[in-house]
């Protein structure tokens, strides 16, 4: 029997994936279903390591869609789980990627601090 990886989002996430028009949130759906059945297998094209992150886990998932360029960055966490932090269009914005790891990095901070906040009540 094969693994699966559990996807899960962050709030940031998910509000900004709840804004997107139908079309771009299928893709994005299809691209993070191959992630839950492939988990950090899944390489390039479809998924690159961001670069000038403090997390060295941090993902992109490389998402075409309209002609253009959008970026999912998720990261690993230590329970195995792909959490889906923050996403945009890299199109025309000269600092794309220092906004999107500071959000990143935010939420993946916050995430493994909840995490280690119900591991200490057990």
């Amino acid at each position: 029997m094969r693994m699966t990886w559990t996807v899960i989002f962050t709030d940031r996430f998910n509000d900004w994936y709840q804004q997107q028009p139908e079309g771009l949130q299928d893709r994005i759906a299809a691209l993070l279903w191959n992630l839950r059945y492939s988990g950090p297998l899944v390489g390039r094209p479809l998924v690159d390591t961001v670069k000038g992150s403090r997390y060295p886990n941090l993902k992109e998932l490389r998402v075409q869609y309209g002609g253009e360029p959008w970026r999912v960055f998720f990261a690993f966490d230590a329970e195995r789980q792909a959490v889906v932090l923050c996403a945009g269009n890299k199109r025309s914005q000269k600092h794309f990627y220092d906004a999107l790891i500071r959000q990143a990095e935010e939420e993946f901070f916050l995430h493994v601090q909840a995490m280690e906040r119900r591991n200490e009540n057990y």
